[in-house]
């Protein structure tokens, strides 16, 4: 049986300043930012499972690094969109919040890209809100005819976003406890996921293992799927990208 490949691609790793052009809040717990300015050029992302740098104050005259989704790079126009799923205690909140257009914004990467490719006739995609701006990005750039199923956790309705999902199906999963994986968990199992199928999933470090964990106990091959913590409970600027 043929398997999926991940071809792996490196970049040149370099720290950009960039000018916010616009705000926009998408959800009561997702705010958009659009960036521009000319050391964008040369800006490469190849995968929606891309990660950057963002720069943001830590409170005690430094800097700290948080982990963001490059959501869409517009090279024509010179712009990028990053999605900031909001948190209180999030110092990469505090600054998205704060920031209006005509501020500088300061990013790094991404250092790579892993893209999937191969006999991928359908894809199943999971992951709770931190997920969603790689998951809406992923449904866009599919090849047309490649069908696809989302399930994603937010707080709640008024946090669901409309995905470009053309005749796949979209689940959302209400939630109180992020690293709670039982909503995500009860909805899944409702879910058939056919032969050739590639199941990519992230959310809480151990909502992701719990969900990896029932897929393979269901008989899902493991070379059909990839899992990753995009962040870990009690763990500030953590991450398990490979579970």
């Amino acid at each position: 049986m043929t398997i999926p490949t991940i071809e792996r691609f490196r970049h040149e790793t370099r720290r950009r300043t960039l000018t916010i052009a616009a705000t926009e809040r998408l959800t009561p717990h997702m705010l958009r930012l659009t960036l521009s300015g000319p050391e964008l050029e040369g800006f490469v992302s190849l995968s929606p499972g891309d990660h950057i740098k963002i720069f943001v104050p830590d409170g005690q005259g430094g800097q700290a690094m948080r982990d963001y989704t490059p959501r869409h790079h517009d090279a024509a126009q010179g712009t990028l969109v990053i999605d900031f799923a909001l948190h209180d205690a999030g110092l990469a909140t505090q600054w998205a919040l704060s920031v209006q257009p005509g501020d500088k914004a300061e990013i790094g990467g991404p250092r790579g890209s892993q893209v999937i490719g191969g006999p991928v006739a359908r894809w199943l995609l999971v992951g709770d809100e931190t997920a969603l701006p790689s998951i809406a990005r992923r449904v866009e750039e599919l090849p047309r005819g490649v069908f696809v199923t989302t399930l994603v956790a937010v707080p709640g309705p008024e946090d669901e976003q409309p995905l470009a999902i053309g005749e796949g199906r979209a689940f959302w999963a209400h939630r109180q406890d992020p690293t709670d994986p039982a909503p995500l968990l009860e909805q899944l199992a409702g879910i058939e996921v056919q032969p050739e199928t590639f199941v990519w999933i992230a959310a809480e470090a151990g909502v992701a293992r719990a969900l990896r964990d029932h897929l393979l106990d269901r008989g899902h091959p493991p070379a059909w799927l990839k899992a990753a913590g995009y962040w870990v409970a009690g763990e500030a600027d953590a991450s398990a990208k490979d579970l």
